[in-house]
């Protein structure tokens, strides 16, 4: 590290704030076309071994998710940046 960098630890208070909201409030912008909007209108499937969140329009993956008996597992490779009010 050089004297511009510090570690994660750093972000720790406004990562906390950002996940302290109620998380279907946040907008979720969909890499694949774009698309902006509450992750509560996401169309979620709960078939498989776990949830898959998609761009109500254009249907593409949003988000993974997937419940372990010892941790949860979030994936959010679909979502090109989370919008959280306030």
């Amino acid at each position: 590290m050089d004297e511009l960098m510090v570690d994660g630890n750093a972000a720790a208070g406004d990562l906390q704030q950002v996940f302290a909201v109620e998380v279907t409030e946040l907008t979720g912008v969909c890499v694949a076309c774009g698309a902006a909007g509450p992750l509560a209108e996401a169309h979620v499937f709960e078939r498989g071994p776990g949830l898959v969140l998609r761009c109500r329009d254009c249907d593409g993956v949003l988000a993974r998710l997937v419940r372990l008996p010892d941790r949860m597992l979030i994936e959010l490779r679909g979502v090109l940046r989370l919008e959280a009010r306030g």
